[in-house]
């Protein structure tokens, strides 16, 4: 009976296994397959952005930059044009070129222009390269810009001695009136060929980072003769030249000429925004490993939105008195870009009602002739250096009247002088 009994229980539970679903065997996952050799250390080495992608969609690999312009997130292509690229490319295998203007962040209104170029590299992946062009776009956009305000500019000098060329053939029997028109016309003629002039020295100063002509300048002598050459231009206003340490540390290595001409342009063009009976101070020292020359006014000064403008080409604060005074809008881009060639920087400081003072820095040179220390990386006009209250940069005198003091001071006899630009 017990026997029966124990047989029964065993039938029974082999029957109930039995009645129970099998456990399946584990489905085997195929790996991705592997990147083609070396993609990773091209992609590692590239100036542009890589991206990935296999057939499925996903981003296999991304770099950095891929992904800080937003293009990536995760795993995912979130651009809706790039992704779209790469699906054609998919497609069809043929390689496509795109550019797309992007958002620079999730706020704020920075755009950058991308360029894209995505090719297919076997085994059904994607690979789309990524470069930033924001700015080529903007070197192109300038350039642009300069043809056009050229030609404007030039088609007033040019289109002003046309007239007068008429009104000379009308008048031939007046010589009174010819002898009128000759002379705006001979005042035209140096506007336009001041113009030429400027328009090809600026050029020449934006295509080449390396000075040809290379000697120890001192910078003083070069500030003094700037004065010199402009004060039968300053008419009723009075310019001098002061210097505040001994000429041997006032030294930097460079072009003479250009140096000369960068303090001119400064000084011509306080000339233009000053009153008669005001003072221009031209101050040269050395702060540290630099050698300054600060040009200061007593003129209207420059409103503070003019004042992150006033060094690009063709931009002026007051556009009727410059070209009444002769300007060409070139002067302190000119300024501008032979301080940068020199290694220097340029800085305004300025308050409405009371002047401007522009102000080079250059690197000084030591015993060896060689010049120490560089300028701030900063741009110009991008941090304005306000001299100290009631001090003229680089002297302690007396006050003057509105705060801004001066300090007599002895310079060369005039010469003839050559005018410069105006803001």
């Amino acid at each position: 009976m017990a026997v029966g009994l124990l047989l029964a229980a065993v039938v029974w539970w082999v029957v109930l296994l039995a009645g129970r679903p099998q456990a399946q065997p584990p489905v085997p996952v195929e790996d991705p397959p592997a990147l083609p050799e070396g993609v990773l250390d091209v992609l590692s080495v590239l100036r542009s952005g890589g991206i990935v992608v296999d057939r499925s969609g996903t981003v296999r690999t991304a770099s950095a930059s891929a992904v800080a312009f937003g293009l990536v997130r995760g795993r995912d292509v979130v651009h809706d044009d790039l992704r779209q690229l790469v699906t054609q490319v998919q497609q069809d295998g043929v390689i496509r070129e795109a550019e797309y203007d992007i958002a620079r962040g999730p706020v704020g209104p920075g755009r950058a222009v991308v360029g894209a170029r995505v090719a297919p590299i076997g085994d059904g992946l994607v690979l789309a390269l990524v470069e930033d062009r924001t700015q080529a776009r903007r070197v192109e956009e300038v350039r642009r810009d300069f043809v056009v305000n050229v030609s404007h500019e030039l088609k007033t000098p040019v289109g002003g001695l046309a007239l007068l060329a008429e009104a000379v053939e009308d008048a031939a029997d007046d010589p009174v009136a010819v002898a009128r028109f000759a002379g705006r016309m001979k005042k035209e003629t140096a506007r336009l060929t001041r113009l030429v002039s400027e328009i090809v020295d600026l050029s020449r100063l934006q295509t080449k980072d390396v000075l040809d002509r290379m000697v120890v300048v001192d910078v003083a002598g070069c500030a003094e003769e700037a004065a010199d050459h402009t004060r039968l231009l300053a008419g009723e206003r009075e310019v001098v030249a002061l210097t505040t340490q001994a000429r041997d540390r006032l030294r930097v290595y460079g072009d003479p000429e250009l140096i000369t001409t960068a303090v001119r342009n400064l000084i011509t063009n306080a000339i233009a925004y000053s009153d008669d009976g005001t003072r221009i101070s031209v101050v040269t020292r050395r702060v540290d490993d630099l050698v300054e020359v600060s040009v200061t006014d007593q003129g209207r000064g420059i409103p503070v939105a003019d004042q992150e403008r006033i060094f690009e080409r063709f931009y002026r604060v007051d556009a009727a008195r410059s070209r009444s005074t002769g300007g060409t809008g070139l002067g302190l881009s000119i300024v501008k870009h032979i301080c940068a060639n020199h290694g220097g920087e340029v800085t305004v400081w300025s308050k409405e009602g009371q002047g401007s003072t522009f102000t080079l820095r250059l690197p000084a040179v030591v015993g060896d002739d060689r010049p120490v220390g560089s300028a701030a990386p900063h741009g110009p006009g991008q941090h304005p250096v306000e001299p100290p209250s009631g001090e003229l940069p680089g002297d302690g005198a007396r006050p003057r009247a509105d705060g801004i003091p001066w300090a007599p001071s002895t310079t060369a006899a005039p010469t003839a002088p050559r005018k410069g630009d105006h803001r």
